[in-house]
């Protein structure tokens, strides 16, 4: 591309601007809307994941309600209680697929708290030693709950961000103990949470819940992690699970208001797979305004050639070869796209970048934005298709004959 021929398809350009200006805004369209809606379509799967990291994706969830059906005599309404014995029995039968397990007793017990002079209500959970990877829970000082713990009943506790900004401040927590509702348990790390972010909660050891707020030996939710399993073997070891604690408690296995077992990596599939779907559909509807808008290059430059016919005749009545001719259009081509193109991919990109400003996160839609490699390949593409789209009317243009050319009725 030379200066002369710059200066060609600018005079071209200012001769026809309110045309070339449509054609322009159509192309810049085309890749802004994809841009677009590629940020949405990333937003959403943001959102998606964000919502799974508050917990480990392969894990099981086992939880118990009130039968619906009547069963052996039993009628329905009847109320069913998890308890230690069931984590027994599902450890035994199951335990070679299962990698991680928890028990939460007495589900969100809301304690009054102190330290010194220093009195708040903050939400008292338990768990088992193994609890902090099911929750996806980050240990940010000392350790987290044990074994030891468990079996020997220790009254220690691992607090959250807000606990520890509440009572200790700029003291260190570890070795310190927490009064709960009369009870001091002693603090022996601090834990933050990626998913849900500073959780005003402290865990304590599930066998110390139980003991000394008059648990029984009753847990609400049963944990089980499933490590690698497919998500097909995931299912059917909670379809397992079920019939367990259905040959346990007397009810029918298919009750699932008595104990359901829910599949989170069997759900966290799903979404991805939704999530997946939607963004083939974005890249569909984006490839789309695209075409459209290089099609439109194409008629436009179909229509300049027909207006310059018998400018082309007299170029190849002067010794313009077939090659000058089709540079020419294609140039003209090129630059429309080029410029329009780029100038709709960096709209796109702040647009999005303002939207992340400016527009707080929801829990379904995290920080849209667009891969930058992805977008310079669509533009590139885009500049691509453009030079295809001026071919067609080159040739036409290169194909004239220059006799025909230039007869006054052409």
């Amino acid at each position: 591309m030379n200066y002369d021929s710059l200066i060609e398809i600018y005079y071209v350009v200012r001769n026809n601007r309110l045309r070339t200006a449509l054609t322009a805004f159509s192309v810049a369209w085309g890749i802004f809307i994809l841009i677009i809606l590629l940020g949405a379509g990333r937003g959403l799967k943001n959102g998606a994941q964000k919502q799974f990291e508050s917990d480990a994706t392969n894990t099981i969830w086992v939880d118990a309600g009130k039968t619906s059906m009547a069963y052996n005599g039993y009628q329905p309404g009847r109320r069913i209680r998890l308890t230690n014995e069931d984590m027994e029995l599902i450890m035994k039968k199951l335990g070679t697929n299962i990698n991680k397990h928890s028990g939460t007793a007495q589900g969100h017990m809301m304690k009054t708290m102190r330290h010194g002079n220093e009195k708040a209500t903050f939400m008292c959970r338990s768990g088992y030693a193994e609890h902090d990877y099911l929750e996806n829970l980050q240990v940010t000082e000392g350790r987290f709950l044990n074994q030891a713990d468990m079996d020997l009943f220790r009254k220690v506790c691992v607090i959250g961000q807000p606990v520890k900004e509440a009572f200790f401040k700029n003291e260190n927590p570890i070795g310190n103990y927490i009064d709960v509702q009369g009870i001091s348990f002693e603090v022996v790390g601090a834990f933050y949470d990626p998913g849900r972010g500073d959780m005003d909660r402290i865990y304590i050891p599930a066998s110390t819940s139980q003991k000394v707020f008059n648990g029984q030996n009753y847990l609400d939710v049963i944990w089980l992690g499933t490590g690698d399993l497919p998500v097909e073997q995931g299912s059917a070891m909670a379809e397992e699970v079920v019939k367990l604690m259905a040959a346990r408690h007397g009810f029918s296995p298919k009750d699932q208001n008595a104990v359901s077992a829910y599949n989170n990596r069997e759900n966290y599939v799903r979404i991805m797979n939704m999530i997946e779907g939607i963004g083939i559909f974005i890249w569909i509807i984006g490839i789309g305004t695209i075409i459209a808008g290089v099609v439109g290059v194409s008629n436009i430059l179909m229509i300049s050639v027909k207006e310059r016919t018998k400018e082309i005749g007299i170029r190849k009545a002067l010794g313009a070869n077939p090659f000058s001719i089709v540079s020419l259009i294609m140039q003209e081509s090129l630059i429309i796209t080029a410029l329009s193109g780029y100038t709709g991919m960096v709209l796109g990109v702040l647009v999005l970048e303002m939207f992340k400003k400016y527009v707080p996160n929801s829990d379904f839609f995290q920080n849209p934005d667009v891969d930058f490699s992805v977008a310079i390949s669509a533009t590139l593409v885009l500049i691509f298709a453009g030079l295809l789209a001026g071919f067609f009317p080159a040739m036409r243009a290169a194909s004239i004959n220059p006799v025909v050319a230039l007869k006054d009725e052409v």
